[in-house]
């Protein structure tokens, strides 16, 4: 397979991811306002700033003028074709990488990328508001599932499949991370709402947005715990969108891409990512948390660009 056709899909594969992870923040951030009162201008600030910084793109936000409110987020985030990572840009991108290997895919995987695009293209912020944010985001998610079983019913499993699924396990364990890492970011009103209301319900909407909530309190059968949410979401072998399983699954699709039949990885993305799977498996919950979460996520996040950056090397010949 050519480089750069391999590049198009894994670039599909973690555009399309990307998309569904915003639609998330945005859908269950925006829903949750509606549980708390006196939202003045300062406790909008507190509520928006963690979550645009967890898209990594909290200095473009304020070098555009925007001012941290519901409104300037949805823009922002969704619309913005300034912004490299708002859903729309997204689309775009993956439309892009699509048509260029259109003879690549099946039509149904790139119709379902199309059409989410001119719908997308069509709508605005103030179509959310009149609406509903609600059906809006969870029309964007309910695409992205329909891409994903497009591509698992449709799509050979070959070397393209395998590219396309690797771009998405990698997003995905990133975007995870930046998930988790909000709450760092997040100041409470007092010192003592610790472990109360405002604070249970941050961190049920950090469950909520990795669509972690139901699995959660079938693992684990008591209330909302800092601790369990944690290692739920990066430690999980069984949960599809913790950080874990995704490295697993990541490490997995390297290897069918590489053909390694061998005990010893083959090459620099396959060790990169086996390193870091190895350091997730036997480190402990407690350890983490003894580190501080928020240290121990941007050094997750430094080790998964290193994983990019090893297989941009690795299949695509441009470091990452």
């Amino acid at each position: 397979m050519l480089s750069r056709v391999a590049e198009s899909l894994y670039w599909i594969g973690r555009y399309i991811e990307r998309a569904d992870n915003i639609a998330r923040l945005l859908d269950v951030n925006l829903n949750i306002l509606t549980d708390f009162k006196d939202l003045n201008d300062s406790r909008l600030v507190e509520h928006w700033e963690p979550i645009i910084r967890s898209t990594g793109d909290w200095d473009l936000f304020n070098s555009l003028g925007y001012k941290p409110n519901s409104r300037a987020a949805t823009d922002f985030l969704t619309f913005d074709r300034s912004n490299p990572n708002s859903i729309i840009s997204c689309l775009i991108a993956a439309r892009q990488n699509a048509r260029i290997i259109r003879d690549q895919i099946p039509s149904e995987v790139f119709e379902a990328i199309n059409d989410a695009y001119l719908d997308l293209r069509d709508s605005g912020s103030d179509e959310i508001w009149k609406e509903g944010p609600y059906q809006f985001y969870n029309a964007i998610q309910n695409f992205s599932q329909l891409f994903q079983g497009m591509v698992a019913s449709t799509v050979v499993r070959g070397l393209g499949y395998y590219f396309m699924e690797t771009g998405k396990f990698l997003e995905r364990a990133d975007k995870t991370s930046r998930i988790l890492d909000i709450k760092y970011h997040i100041l409470l009103p007092r010192v003592q709402d610790v472990g109360g209301v405002v604070d249970t319900a941050q961190w049920t909407a950090i469950l909520r947005s990795c669509s972690a909530f139901e699995p959660y309190h079938r693992n684990f059968a008591t209330v909302v715990d800092p601790a369990l949410v944690t290692e739920f979401l990066i430690f999980s072998a069984k949960f599809p969108r913790a950080i874990r399983y995704s490295l697993a699954r990541l490490g997995d699709h390297l290897g069918r891409i590489s053909r390694n039949k061998h005990d010893r990885f083959s090459n620099e993305a396959e060790r990169e990512c086996g390193r870091l799977y190895s350091d997730l498996t036997y480190v402990s919950v407690e350890e983490v948390l003894d580190q501080g979460l928020h240290e121990y996520l941007d050094y997750l996040q430094h080790r998964l660009n290193r994983v990019g950056g090893a297989i941009h090397e690795t299949f695509f010949g441009v470091p990452d």
